[in-house]
């Protein structure tokens, strides 16, 4: 008789996917060890400002043990979360839903009714998540109307909703959203600070309602425990379960553990679960049999990140919640104005102006010529005291869709080790660094306020475009030929292998896509049995 597995389920990875996951499948009677590499997180363990990097920065090697993760690639740079509630720990809590081509894109329309089924999920999602609108004006959103205006497309702009408690600012109250069975809730202060991690307790992040509630009912969640390897115990397709390979993260502990299980589900998103499997299909002892197409057709939201600097010290960009007002600039893009806590200065040291160019001498010429233009502003404007109460961020998405493609290989950014590296398809669009209606519209912003644009120096030196949306990966199809997964989340030729979180999506939402891996990851669990 074969030993039977210590858990029924072990998720790898607690974000949207594998938070949900959690909840669900403790409901279902499941035992349930869910894996997470990053720390626990309580309220005064945020820094107080990104300035403060060990406490906002993950990079342990540096002695970084923060939720905030940068990735650089040769094609993209990648901002992402790490730590006990996953990417929700730093995510701007805003929750909008897809337009209808996302549902209706070639890359998976014909494997369901994806708008259909995934309706009564959304509604879920929305109400555990605490979907909320946002009713404040912020100093931003008042620009961005004018733009509106200006353009004619006002009757586009509108208010999202954001995942946060909007109680009476800075007092605790019992658990508003789930009968009194999740934590207490205090209201929230608009500090601006939702990406650093909230101080207050007013973000409704994945550790206060489902994580919260899977612990609560019998989840056992493992931190600061990193997942090395998955092998199936026996046979070659996991039918007698599988292995799970685990070392510490904890500074100065070298413990490695293997814990089983009859389901293994890679919730850690692309920058976790993608080097993974494609370690374990390297592995002839491990999941070699994982479709080809794995680390293929990796998106983004087509991201331009722009920042606004504003010399003028009447004006506060800094209150309010991450992300206060979207502008739909036509059926396939959207403009919306985000922001850091006051004293949030750290990407400071990370910008330069913003000049589009084909290459390096174009772009750093267009550098010098702006500040000749305008020297004076230029110094005002880089020597602002309090570069968050300054500065916006302007975040520009689109729905139509490119793609890269990720692999183990050797680059200059990783120091030539073996790592997860990027690639272009030449068939296939790919992410760019500049898009000129973006450009038009934080030139128009900064004219507004007396301001001028800048961007992150790999964009404006290198030319490399970032997204805090990295998608896909491990995307659907009918067979291990056309996907890596199917439309249940199942992975192709291996019996209890699943993958539900980012990577999982397999089409470009064009909007912040964490409501959508949650909805997905409710399907999912909804499917099985």
């Amino acid at each position: 008789m074969p030993h039977r597995s210590e858990y029924d389920a072990i998720l790898i990875g607690s974000g949207f996917g594998g938070s949900v996951s959690a909840l669900r499948l403790v409901d279902k009677g499941y035992r349930v060890l869910v894996l997470e590499k990053g720390r626990r997180f309580e309220l005064d363990d945020f820094p107080e400002t990104n300035w403060d990097v060990k406490r906002w920065m993950w990079n342990p090697a540096l002695g970084m043990r923060g939720f905030f993760q940068m990735s650089f690639f040769d094609h993209v740079t990648v901002l992402h979360g790490v730590g006990v509630g996953g990417g929700s720990l730093t995510y701007a809590n805003t929750l909008p839903m897809p337009s209808e081509g996302f549902y209706q894109s070639s890359s998976w329309s014909h494997l369901a009714d994806w708008e259909r089924e995934l309706a009564p999920h959304y509604a879920t999602a929305r109400r555990m998540l605490g979907a909320t609108p946002y009713r404040e004006t912020t100093e931003s959103d008042r620009i961005v109307r004018e733009i509106a205006t200006d353009i004619g497309r006002e009757e586009h702009f509108d208010k999202p909703h954001v995942g946060v408690f909007f109680g009476e600012p800075d007092v605790r109250v019992p658990d508003p959203y789930f009968g009194g069975e999740g934590p207490d809730r205090v209201g929230c202060t608009h500090c601006g600070a939702c990406m650093t991690g909230c101080r207050v307790g007013a973000k409704n992040t994945l550790d206060r309602n489902y994580l919260y509630l899977a612990e609560k009912r019998g989840a056992e969640v493992r931190a600061e425990t990193e997942v090395t390897a998955v092998r199936p115990r026996s046979g070659y397709d996991g039918e007698g379960g599988y292995s799970v390979e685990t070392r510490s993260t904890k500074p100065g502990d070298r413990t490695r553990t293997t814990v089983t299980a009859d389901k293994v589900i890679f919730a850690g998103g692309v920058m976790g679960t993608i080097p993974l499997l494609l370690r374990m299909k390297e592995d002839p002892h491990g999941l070699p049999r994982l479709s080809d197409r794995l680390g293929k057709s990796v998106r983004t939201n087509n991201e331009s990140l722009i920042g606004v600097i504003c010399p003028d010290e009447d004006r506060d960009f800094s209150e309010g919640v991450a992300i206060t007002s979207i502008l739909h600039t036509d059926e396939h893009s959207h403009l919306e104005p985000v922001r850091y806590g006051g004293g949030s200065g750290f990407f400071r040291t990370m910008c330069l102006p913003y000049s589009p160019g084909a290459n390096i001498p174009a772009r750093l010429f267009g550098t010098a010529r702006g500040f000749a233009r305008h020297p004076i502003l230029w110094s005002q404007a880089l020597s602002v005291h309090d570069f968050a109460r300054r500065t916006v961020c302007l975040l520009y998405m689109q729905t139509l869709d490119s793609t890269l493609e990720l692999r183990l290989g050797r680059s200059w950014l990783n120091g030539f080790r073996r790592d997860l590296v990027s690639a272009l398809d030449p068939s296939q669009e790919a992410p760019k660094a500049f898009m000129d209606e973006a450009g038009d519209l934080a030139q128009r912003f900064a004219d507004k306020v007396g301001g001028v644009p800048m961007t992150l120096l790999t964009e404006a030196l290198l030319g490399v475009p970032s997204t805090a949306h990295i998608l896909g990966g491990a995307c659907m199809g009918e067979s291990a030929a056309e996907g890596v997964i199917d439309a249940r989340h199942r992975v192709h030729g291996y019996d209890g292998l699943f993958v539900i979180d980012g990577s999982a999506v397999s089409a470009n939402p064009g909007v912040n896509p964490s409501l959508t891996i949650t909805a997905l990851a409710e399907r999912a669990m909804a499917m099985l049995e």
